[in-house]
């Protein structure tokens, strides 16, 4: 939350919400909290509410052809965008947080942290005036099949996801390259000390010191994971290997 010319490069995040105080959130704690303390991301709020009409700064109306609950007006909503858009790096993505948008995945992740940052608008209501999304290109981005109240949850969310793939924001860049989605497949099960907890053993290839057997196995049970729990993504993954997709794979 800075405007320091010396992170004018920094990946920058902003945010046009009716609930500015609802940020930094969890962005403030931990590696993100460090990392925006450090200058390697930046975060820009515009609230949405100055912006509204008349003595009470309205910022919404009711459904053009009726129907229930409210919808942000467009005059207002542009008003605030470009107010956003002044503090954004040219070439950042517009974004609007909706459970009709296109599914966000580590791909997306990695391409938006990949870039300059992100112009993200938090919806609420009954959503937002067509004419706004259409005449901005906002690209509508959800985090799964189910309707929150608002999109500060998820953006949030989708923030946190792009600037952990920021260089230096986390420790060991390793885990970022093994975790799950880098490679296609589920994340392989985790074990630490103590060797035995509960009468449950780590399995013992992990403490054989066998590299290429470990990661034989990691391998395997990742697939086994892709397999069982997320078919569309095991799919995919035999597609890009020259599998057949389809094909009921021993593991």
């Amino acid at each position: 939350m800075t405007d320091s010319p010396d992170l004018a490069r920094a990946w920058s995040a902003s945010v046009v919400t009716l609930l500015p105080e609802a940020f930094p959130g969890v962005l403030g704690e931990s590696l993100t909290g460090r990392a925006l303390k450090d200058g390697l991301w930046q975060l820009h709020l515009h609230d949405l509410r100055p912006f509204g009409e008349g003595r009470h700064r309205n910022v919404d109306d009711t459904p053009a052809g009726g129907g229930a609950g409210m919808v942000l007006r467009p005059d207002v909503l542009s008003r605030a965008l470009d107010a956003a858009l002044e503090t954004a790096p040219q070439g950042a993505a517009r974004l609007m947080l909706s459970p009709r948008g296109r599914p966000f995945t580590q791909a997306m992740a990695r391409q938006l942290a990949a870039g300059p940052g992100a112009v993200l608008v938090c919806g609420r209501f009954e959503g937002v005036d067509q004419r706004v999304i259409d005449g901005y290109g906002l690209t509508e981005v959800s985090l799964g099949d189910f309707v929150l109240t608002g999109g500060e949850i998820a953006a949030q969310a989708l923030i946190d996801a792009c600037v952990r793939l920021i260089p230096r924001v986390l420790g060991n860049h390793e885990s970022v390259e093994e975790e799950s989605f880098s490679h296609g497949l589920l994340e392989h099960p985790q074990y630490t000390k103590p060797a035995v907890w509960n009468g449950l053993a780590i399995p013992d290839i992990l403490l054989s010191g066998h590299h290429a057997k470990i990661t034989e196995w990691r391998r395997d049970m990742a697939e086994r994971l892709t397999k069982e729990r997320r078919p569309d993504l095991w799919r995919a993954y035999r597609a890009t290997r020259g599998g057949d997709p389809d094909e009921d794979r021993e593991l």
